[in-house]
């Protein structure tokens, strides 16, 4: 299993992954989630991928030599492609590549054909831009209303996500907020493991030195993952218990409504209970 997380902000995008996948509870493995394909100056192009292993890879090496039709004109392919929209296009045909090569002998052995990836970028006379492509190599773009995506095991890490982001956000608070999300899931589930892969995106700038490999030694994570654990515990202790008596409280629990009655059944005296 995995997690990865892509941001798409106005000053540019930020990418976060793990590097844990396993087969079993005694078949843990290290594999490296994200790919950067880059020509500096022209193109700069972010893949993380998750779900079956073996697909995944298949569908990167295929990614880098596969062409789409063109009409009469040269195929597309993502170097030559002149949006991310066409980019993504040559993903989602690798994706489905590889399904006609490998689907049937995966049927036939009883795997779904599982794999799940986010691809952004931005190549040069276009902005920014980042998608969520399924395992049929279809794809939805993030917009300002859902400014991320996730795929792997999400539910973990979504709330801060959720709370926290939207296109305004600094590119540093995001990548905060992104390895907070990841600290969270690392601690819910041990299918998620270090190290992870950040890459944080300036819009325009078609090239990063912005990307870091984080291991448990990396002192900012370590500080996040101590800081973010006592802050919550803080938050936590400060909310009041909930009062039963209703009395002065400034916020009772118990009070009467007129739309909810409690499922409820009373033994009365005599009565017999089958």
């Amino acid at each position: 299993m995995t997690y990865c997380v892509g941001v798409r902000l106005n000053a540019g995008l930020v990418f976060l992954s793990d590097s844990r996948t396993n087969a079993g509870l005694d078949a843990i493995s290290t594999f490296r989630k994200m790919m950067v394909y880059e020509k500096p100056g022209d193109r700069f192009m972010v893949l993380l991928s998750a779900g079956n292993l073996s697909i995944s890879q298949s569908v990167r090496e295929i990614l880098q030599v596969e062409k789409i039709p063109n009409g009469d004109d040269e195929p597309i392919t993502i170097w030559n492609a002149k949006s991310m929209f066409e980019a993504v296009r040559v993903l989602g045909s690798a994706v489905r590549r590889v399904h006609e090569q490998d689907g049937p002998a995966l049927r036939a052995a009883g795997i779904d054909f599982n794999c799940s990836m986010i691809f952004g970028g931005q190549i040069a006379g276009e902005a920014m831009r980042l998608f969520l492509v399924y395992s049929a190599g279809n794809f939805i773009e993030a917009t300002r209303e859902t400014c991320f995506f996730q795929v792997g095991e999400s539910k973990y890490g979504k709330p801060i996500l959720d709370r926290v982001l939207a296109p305004t956000t600094p590119l540093d608070e995001a990548a905060k907020c992104a390895l907070v999300s990841m600290d969270s899931t690392l601690k819910s589930n041990l299918s998620v493991g270090l190290p992870l892969d950040l890459l944080v995106y300036e819009e325009g700038a078609l090239q990063s030195k912005r990307i870091a490999v984080i291991d448990e030694h990396n002192p900012y994570f370590k500080m996040i993952r101590t800081t973010w654990g006592e802050r919550l515990r803080e938050v936590f202790e400060a909310i009041d218990d909930p009062r039963w008596d209703g009395g002065d409280a400034a916020h009772p629990l118990l009070v009467e409504s007129t739309r909810f009655e409690p499922m409820r059944k009373i033994s009365t005296p005599g009565e017999r209970i089958v």
